[in-house]
């Protein structure tokens, strides 16, 4: 037995509050003391025994449940546990069907032995009509199933001695129970399962017990009733029965014990529990929409076997199908690493190559004879990833193989023979086999998310109800004290049953004498009626009744996992089409439940509005019920009991229709402020809303009783979606709605599409109807169509069949969706023979809830890759939500997909766990998750347990680390990695969530550390697997929602694919990212890689505000000129890829360090805490001002100076050209960010985030007029101090993080080098000064440094020389350092004279610094300095000539200087002629920049009417313009005897301006339908020439 302080929780976990559980156990010690009363009384006792050995039933029952009739009571309770006085000996059954024999479809709920069923007879043919006496009850439930062996024996229990005998007190112990067969619970499981998992879970895993026959109530036993030593457990006199505490897991199930679930919607099936079966039958199909469901999964399963997909068990690389995958020509270095070969192979490959090819030389080095061996029994595994190369597929179109040529790595592949790989995540035939058990699969991953009651805590509470009646029945004076402990456990029921009063139960208990413990109707009673039996009989029988009805809407609504009659006793009627029934649409609302005790003391009136929509889109003005007060009864109710009867025909109704209730209520209004005025100025509230479809899954339109949880008012309430109604918090407020019924199914039907009708050529429309038509579609969007435009669109729709993306704005144009309109729908959808995929993602938004318009987008998306479903699954998860049902063909496309393929499975598996924390759609992913785990096998099942368990020791080790002082940090983390090493002693080996082909084998604790930020993630990393591998490092984080980081870089994947497949690969770092979990995730770290603000801080906590950093850091890493040429081209790619992507998302909190930098330059931005423009404030300031982060020192290394230079033009026509390409697809990004809307992200949550990336798109403008405006950003961002403030702030901010082990170093010292590493220094010399011009112009020190037995020249500036010495002062007092020379000099600081009288104080600087001290000469600060970097191998006498460049100041005006680059194209009537870029002007005469400005005309021009000129560009001899000059109203003819002169002239102030250089083109040299791009020389005069 558990002792008391278990007692509490194991009686929880059958589904009992502690309210209602202090309320039996006072029941109950009420009864104990009433049945000693009774007992002392012997007339009374000897009344009782003649009243209970009364028939209940006649013998000659014919339904052969007589057995079951004699177990009176509510619950069947076992007589072992509610005994105490011995049995007679059992009459034998009567003749005809044994109760192990009867039919399926005589199974009923008796209520004391009497059928509910009107149509059938009480009694045997011919018996006559008998009054029964006392009125029928709710029979009792058995606790406890029968035993697994019971099943196999066939033996029937042995009747006790007695007969029938008489009923016995269930509260009287008597030594004479021992005789009765004995119950008796054992600690030892041998089944491992406690008795309440067996209870609930038994009949579900068990696949013999629907093939069986029934058994009686009497055959077979529970597995907790064999025989053990020991006395039986005795009912305690203060409690309920005790349920045995949950033990551990579920141990020891035998594999594919799984219940096959029936293929019909309702077909009854007998249960495995033997006791009462016919009373709650745990059924799993008793839900229709849920047996069609796993009827299909059978279906999608059988046609997807193991045998069809031998490769489900191995995770392939993407393939890129794009058209810039090198291909012939381009050669490849290929490792191939071979177990029979001690050294590996290396290859030199074409891209176009196959993979086989590749094997099949290989296999040449490895096999001596290739006859018999076969090329397809080997595979070329990834080293360090268990991900395999495609055979059949070219070496270049892998995405790890464009990837290593990328970031310039080595490719390395293992050979390995396809027996060989790892194959546990395969399915097997065994796994084909095993049936389709939802609730099966969700308790192996999910611990299912319901409130109902079990049958067990039913049972008790019945029991309590049982005594009751009895006592009421059988009372003669005591009537009310009877009465009201009836209601009592009436009340304790209906608490049990979501605390719902049914108008039934309310009538049945109006006619009970008055109680205190319900509010009585104000309704004068007789007493003398309750005095006769009769009555009470009655009252009685309309109680049970009333109970029942509620019983059976519970289990109906709540998915109990028991249910009061079999199913088969509801059979569906007749159908009729709802397209002719022209009745309006009504139903009753009656009133709510459960609702709040604090709303009746804050408000005073509620009411409820009622909507239909379609789509999201209302059918009709809501209608509002009259206000209702807050009334008393057995709970607090708010009556309505009113009919809602809507404008709407029921033949007018779309199939999807949703009805939306909500419920407003009116506040008290304050005190002193009850007067009319304060009463009209009193704004209602709105308390929740709930949706529900009015047609179900099988197109029948709802009817009967409803009871609809209702969500809070605070959650989206969108009525583009159908949300199940909220039964998953506990409190929720239930809405009783009741529809009509009939006797025939009203049952929507699909109408055929209706005929081709012509289509017509867009150009044929009249000049106006053609542009407001294009307008109209340029949207991109159909959230932002006017009703004007959706009139337009929907009438001119035969013409635009031609516009593939116009199909959603077109059907999202529809006047109506009714029957009569769909014939018209359905034929504008058979135009589209098919669509795009990014087209179809567009009609799977909640706009479209038709199912016709779903499954034509499914089919267009069903040839979609397995790549790029990757790219989109996210989206297609959030879809599922728009789906009206369980089954639709959105959930079948990608039940089948992931079949098919393991990377889809597992990343489906992670999308669908985090779905489960929506609550208002979590039982439907609940359900996906489990149809997920039915169809992959168990291997795949127990890796997705083991990657479960890994996070959750992950979260709690980070939530440790997190909330731990600073200082204790340390130590939890490696506390906490013992135990993610004993996870991986447990368990060997297990793949990351970030990737499947990430398999790891343990921890490295050493190498494991934490980031000192507010969320403290953790640095992890973990052994891989593959000796060929190195560590996998990832970031654990715990505290933050990575579903928008996710998100984040999901768009910045599809834009950099978008790039790719357009020929322009801006090099952009794609990292993994996935949410675990609401509050955690992991992220793949990127090597190689450090934030900007710790590159920037090597220059000083001000570094921000410097040019160099950054050029500095790059050219540190890549000290060879190639390297360094490369790693800038790099640099300017990725940085212009960068700003297009953080503009159009509209990233911000953009500090330095949200942003990386690898060592090859490559630029990166992380941490997407906040986008779409939802910007971080500082009071009333946005924090971030600039559109995207662009700062002088990134224009610093692409220009290679603090001047503009040619590649500065390179990086803006990187910009405008990145930008346009994504414009076009633009409706991508809409549908894909649409979709997300339902999420729960914060920062995308309505149109408005959405219409942040509309603008930033301007779908609406020229690819022209867009280059001009992201031109105006380039500029703006570039000259926005406030980003550089921004980043000095956090510098400031992060100094409290920084650690105290954190040694100074050098910034332009690649690595750190010591005294012992490098020799000790005897003498340092600084010999001469030098000039240089790279990167910037200034004076170099040539420093001799001497060591022991060799010299090496070394080259150091000033400012590096004080570097060393401010890094020194961190380290040191100043009383040991020596002076440094003062920084400011007198004239030109960069002077030859200041150079040479630096160089004497500098010797006298690095001479007392030598001798110094032993701890500062000899540190390792001075020794880096020192030691020579790989610029210093260059000759240290050689003087760089200056750049041809420098000399140009003195050249006269007049001769050719620079180019400047145009656009030229000619519609419309209209010239337009774009100045892009000038390159190479001359410095003026004083040999400043000059400030140039772009002038032309269309000469002759004798009046300079044709004048256009650009704005200015300040001090610079390389400006960019992008600007857009425009000649409108010249005809052709007249254009092409014109010549264009351009001028570029130097704006001068006061003085007149300076001509720079001109150029005059002849446009008819032009061919001006077609746009003309290039670069033209400027001279003095003359014509252009490119």
């Amino acid at each position: 037995m558990s002792g008391p302080g278990e007692r509490w929780p194991a009686l929880e976990s059958v589904g009992l509050s502690r309210k209602e559980l202090a309320l039996a156990e006072a029941l109950q010690m009420e009864y104990d003391a009433l049945s000693r009363l009774r007992q002392d009384k012997e007339e009374s006792r000897a009344r009782r025994e003649r009243l209970r050995q009364r028939p209940l039933v006649p013998r000659d029952d014919p339904s052969g449940t007589g057995g079951i009739k004699a177990a009176r009571g509510l619950s069947g309770s076992d007589p072992a546990l509610s005994c105490s006085v011995p049995e007679g000996p059992r009459a034998p059954p009567a003749p005809g069907p044994s109760p192990g024999k009867a039919p399926r479809g005589g199974e009923r709920l008796f209520i004391l032995g009497e059928p509910l069923d009107a149509s059938r007879p009480r009694h045997g043919a011919g018996s006559p009509q008998k009054k029964l006496s006392p009125p029928p009850l709710p029979p009792r439930q058995p606790l406890w199933g029968r035993s697994e062996g019971g099943r196999g024996s066939g033996k029937a229990s042995p009747p006790s001695p007695g007969g029938r005998g008489r009923p016995r007190d269930v509260n009287v112990f008597s030594a004479e129970q021992e005789k009765l067969p004995e119950r008796r619970i054992s600690r030892e499981d041998p089944y491992g399962l406690d008795a309440v998992t067996c209870l609930n879970l038994k009949s579900t895993y068990e696949p013999e017990a629907p093939r069986e026959a029934p058994r009686g109530w009497k055959e077979g036993r529970s597995i907790l009733e064999k025989e053990s030593s020991g006395k039986p457990v005795a009912r305690s006199k203060t409690l309920p029965p005790q349920v045995p505490p949950r033990a551990g897991g579920r141990r020891n199930l035998a594999p594919n014990r799984n219940r096959r679930i029936s293929v019909e919607p309702v077909a009854p099936r007998p249960h495995s529990l033997a006791n009462g079966c016919e009373l709650f039958e745990v059924s799993e199909e008793r839900d229709e929409e849920v047996a069609a469901f796993c009827h299909m999964l059978d279906v999608l399963r059988s046609s997807s076997g193991s045998q069809d997909y031998p490769g489900t068990g191995l995770v392939w690389n993407a393939v890129n199908a794009s058209p810039e995958q090198p291909g012939h020509g381009v050669s490849l270095k290929v490792t191939v690493v071979c177990d029979s070969l001690r050294e590996p192979l290396t290859f030199t490959c074409d891209c176009s190559s196959t993979v086989d090819l590749l094997i099949y030389q290989a296999l040449c080095y490895t096999h001596d004879e290739l006859g018999a061996v076969d090329v397809e029994d080997f595979l070329l595994k990834i080293c360090g990833l268990e991900e395999f190369l495609q055979n059949k597929h070219a070496l270049g179109s892998h995405e790890h193989i464009q990837h290593c040529r990328k970031f310039d790595i080595d490719i390395r592949l293992q050979l390995l023979r396809r027996s060989g790989a790892r194959t546990e995540l395969a399915r097997t035939a065994s796994d084909d086999r095993s049936p389709s058990t939802l609730n099966h699969c969700i308790h192996l991953q999910e611990r299912p998310i319901k409130q109902t009651i079990s049958r067990q805590a039913l049972s008790l509470l019945f029991d309590t109800f049982h005594n009751e009646v009895d006592a009421f029945l059988a009372a003669e004076g005591d009537v009310p004290l009877r009465a009201e402990r009836v209601v009592q456990a009436v009340m304790a029921i209906c608490s049990a049953l979501a605390a719902v009063e049914s108008q039934e139960i309310t009538a049945a208990l109006n006619q009970m004498p008055p109680c205190p413990s319900r509010m009585q109707p104000k309704i004068q009673k007789d007493p003398t009626v309750l005095a006769k039996r009769e009555n009470r009989e009655r009252i009685v029988e309309s109680l049970t009744a009333a109970i029942l009805s509620l019983v059976e809407l519970y289990c109906s609504t709540f998915n109990a996992d028991f249910q009061p009659a079999a199913p088969g006793s509801r059979r569906p009627g007749a159908a009729q089409e709802a397209r002719l029934l022209p009745c309006a649409l009504a139903f009753t609302v009656y009133a709510t439940h459960r609702i709040p005790i604090t709303w009746a003391a804050s408000y005073e009136d509620f009411y409820l509005s009622c909507s239909l929509s379609h789509g999201g889109k209302e059918l009709c003005s809501p209608l509002l019920t009259r206000k209702a007060h807050v009334h008393k009864y057995l709970f607090h109710l708010i009556i309505w009991d009113q009919q809602i009867c809507f404008p709407v025909q029921v033949n007018r109704l779309p199939r999807e229709t949703l009805l939306s209730v909500t419920l407003f209520a009116v506040p008290v209004p304050p005190p002193g402020g009850s007067s009319d005025a304060s009463r009209q100025r009193r704004v209602p509230e709105a308390l929740g809303w709930v949706t529900t479809p009015l047609f179900n899954f099988r197109q029948v339109l709802t009817c009967g009783r409803k009871l609809l949880g209702l969500w809070p008012a605070t959650q989206d309430n969108s009525r583009a979606r159908s949300s199940a109604p909220n039964f998953n918090q506990p409190d929720s407020v239930i809405l009783q709605i009741d529809f009509p019924t009939s006797a025939f199914e009203v049952q929507f039907s699909s109408p055929p599409a209706a005929s081709l009708g012509p289509t017509y050529e867009f150009g044929s429309l009249a000049e106006e109807e053609q542009r407001q038509l294009r307008e109209a579609m340029q949207k991109k969007s159909l959230y932002w169509l006017t009703d004007a435009d959706r009139q337009r669109l929907w009438e001119k729709r035969c013409h635009c069949h031609a516009s593939p993306g116009a199909l959603p704005m077109l059907l999202a144009s529809a006047p109506s969706w009714d029957w009569g309109c769909l014939p018209d729908i359905y034929a504008l959808l058979s135009h589209w023979s098919s669509a795009s995929h990014q087209d179809a993602l567009g009609l799977l938004h909640a706009t479209f809830p038709d199912q016709e318009v779903r499954r034509t987008a499914v089919r267009w998306i069903d040839s979609i890759s397995d790549a790029e479903l990757l790219d989109y699954l996210p989206q297609l998860v959030q879809a599922l939500k728009y789906e009206c049902y369980l089954d639709s063909p959105l959930v079948r496309f990608l039940m089948k997909r992931a079949i098919c393929d393991l990377k889809i499975t597992h990343y489906f598996f992670w999308l669908l766990k985090d779905g489960l924390k929506d609550s208002q759609f979590s039982i439907r992913y609940q359900y996906l998750l489990a149809a997920l785990l039915c169809c992959c096998g168990k291997g795949l099942r127990e890796e997705f347990d083991r990657q479960c368990l890994l996070v959750s020791t992950l979260a709690r080790l980070a939530q440790q680390v997190r909330d731990a002082a600073p200082s204790a940090r340390q130590g939890i983390l490696r506390e906490g990695l013992e135990d993610v090493a004993q996870f991986f002693q447990a368990h060997g080996s297990c793949r990351l969530p970030l990737s499947p082909s990430l398999l790891v084998k343990g921890i490295v604790p050493r190498d494991c550390s934490y980031f000192n930020s507010n969320a403290v993630p953790l640095k992890l990393s973990f052994q891989n697997v593959d000796p060929l591998g190195e560590n996998i490092r990832v970031i654990f984080k715990c505290g933050d929602d990575l579903r928008q980081d996710m998100l984040t870089l999901q768009m910045i994947r599809i834009m950099n694919k978008i790039w790719v497949q357009e020929g322009l690969d801006m090099r952009m770092v794609i990292f993994r990212c996935f949410s675990t979990g609401r509050g955690r995730g992991m992220v793949e770290m990127i090597p190689n890689a450090e934030t900007l603000r710790k590159i920037q801080v090597e220059h000083g906590v001000t570094g921000s505000f410097k040019d160099r950093p950054l050029a500095d850091w790059l050219q540190k890493h890549n000290p060879k000129e190639d390297e360094y040429e490369k790693a800038v081209e790099n640099f300017i790619y990725s940085c212009a890829g960068c700003c297009v992507a953080t503009y159009v998302l509209g990233i911000c909190d953009r500090h330095n360090d949200n942003i990386m930098l690898k060592t090859t330059g490559h630029m990166f931005h992380i941490d997407f805490g906040r986008f779409l423009g939802h910007a971080q404030m500082f009071g009333n300031i946005k924090r971030d001002r600039a559109p995207f982060v662009f700062t002088s020192d990134m224009a610093y290394v692409i220009n290679g100076g603090d001047k503009p230079s040619s590649r500065f033009h390179d990086f803006v026509d990187l910009c405008c050209q990145a930008y346009n390409l994504i414009r076009k697809h633009t409706h991508l990004f809409l549908n894909l960010l649409g979709l997300m809307l339902s999420c729960g992200i914060p920062e995308l949550s309505d149109l408005e985030d959405l219409k942040y990336v509309y603008d930033a798109l301007r779908p609406q403008d020229s690819d022209a007029d867009a280059t001009t405006y992201f031109t105006r950003l380039i500029e703006s961002s570039l000259g926005s101090v406030a980003t550089k403030l921004n980043f000095f702030i956090h510098n400031l901010a992060q100094m409290k993080f920084a650690g105290s082990e954190a040694r100074p170093a050098l910034s332009f010292a690649p690595r750190a080098h010591s005294l012992k590493t490098s020799g000790r220094i005897r003498d340092v010399f600084l010999c001469r000064h030098e000039r240089v011009f790279n990167p910037s112009k200034g004076y170099t020190y040539v420093v001799k440094v001497q060591r022991d037995g060799e010299v090496t020249f070394v080259q150091r500036t000033f400012e590096e020389f004080q570097e060393l010495h401010n890094k020194l002062r961190l380290l040191f007092p100043s009383s040991l350092l020596p002076s440094f020379p003062s920084r400011f000099v007198i004239g030109r600081s960069r002077g030859e004279a200041a150079a040479e009288r630096r160089k004497d104080e500098l010797n006298g600087y690095v001479w007392h610094l030598i001798h110094a001290a032993p701890e500062v000469a000899e540190c390792d600060l001075v020794y880096t300095f020192f030691h020579p970097l790989p610029r210093d191998e260059k000759a240290a006498g050689s003087n760089p000539a200056p750049k041809a460049a420098d000399s140009t100041w003195a050249r006269s005006l007049g001769r050719v200087g620079g180019e400047v680059k145009l656009s030229i194209s000619y519609k419309n009537s209209k010239l337009f002629i774009m100045v892009m870029h000038i390159r190479g002007l001359p410095p003026l005469h004083d040999g400043n920049d000059p400030d140039p400005y772009v002038k032309t005309y269309l000469l002759p021009d004798p009046q300079k009417t044709t004048k256009r000129k650009t704005k200015v560009a300040r001090k610079t001899c390389n400006p960019t313009y992008n600007e857009m000059l425009v000649y409108d109203g010249i005809p052709r003819g007249d254009l092409e005897q014109r010549e264009l002169r351009l001028s570029v002239l130097s704006e001068e102030g006061f003085w007149e301006n300076i001509l720079l250089g001109e150029v005059g083109i002849r446009l008819r040299d032009l061919d001006l339908a077609q746009e003309k791009m290039g670069w033209f020389a400027l001279g003095s005069r003359g014509h252009g020439t490119l």
